[in-house]
């Protein structure tokens, strides 16, 4: 593995109706949905690390811990980035944070976890 702390990367989306509260069901207002933020959040700090590994690894989301501060309308752009703060063995730990065109919407911390993906999916079956 080749993986740098301070390791940054960006996921971006506009808010539309397919990811507001009231769409996914986690709220009943047309403003973009905490589910919507934690999914763009883990993107980013998968794209930190995804060209890391060979095809026989990859890492999970273990633990997410954040704060949706501030709601956002439809129509705007939001960019998550993520920084890989930690690592500790296989145990990789990234600052996420989230921002529309008035500032920022949310931020915390994400861990995940480097897997061997074929023991992995051995241990579902």
């Amino acid at each position: 593995m080749s993986i740098k702390l301070g390791t940054t990367a960006q996921s971006e989306t506009m808010v539309d109706i397919g990811n507001t509260a009231i769409s996914i069901g986690s709220g009943s207002l047309p403003v973009f949905s905490t589910p919507s933020l934690v999914a763009l959040m883990e993107n980013a700090a998968t794209k930190c690390i995804n060209d890391c590994f060979d095809e026989t690894q990859t890492t999970v989301g273990i633990a997410l811990n954040i704060e949706h501060t501030r709601a956002s309308a439809a129509g705007e752009k939001i960019i998550a980035k993520a920084t890989l703060v930690t690592i500790n063995g296989r145990e990789l730990l990234f600052n996420v944070e989230a921002y529309d065109s008035k500032g920022i919407v949310g931020h915390g911390l994400h861990k995940r976890f480097v897997i061997n993906i074929e023991n992995f999916m051995r241990k579902l079956k």
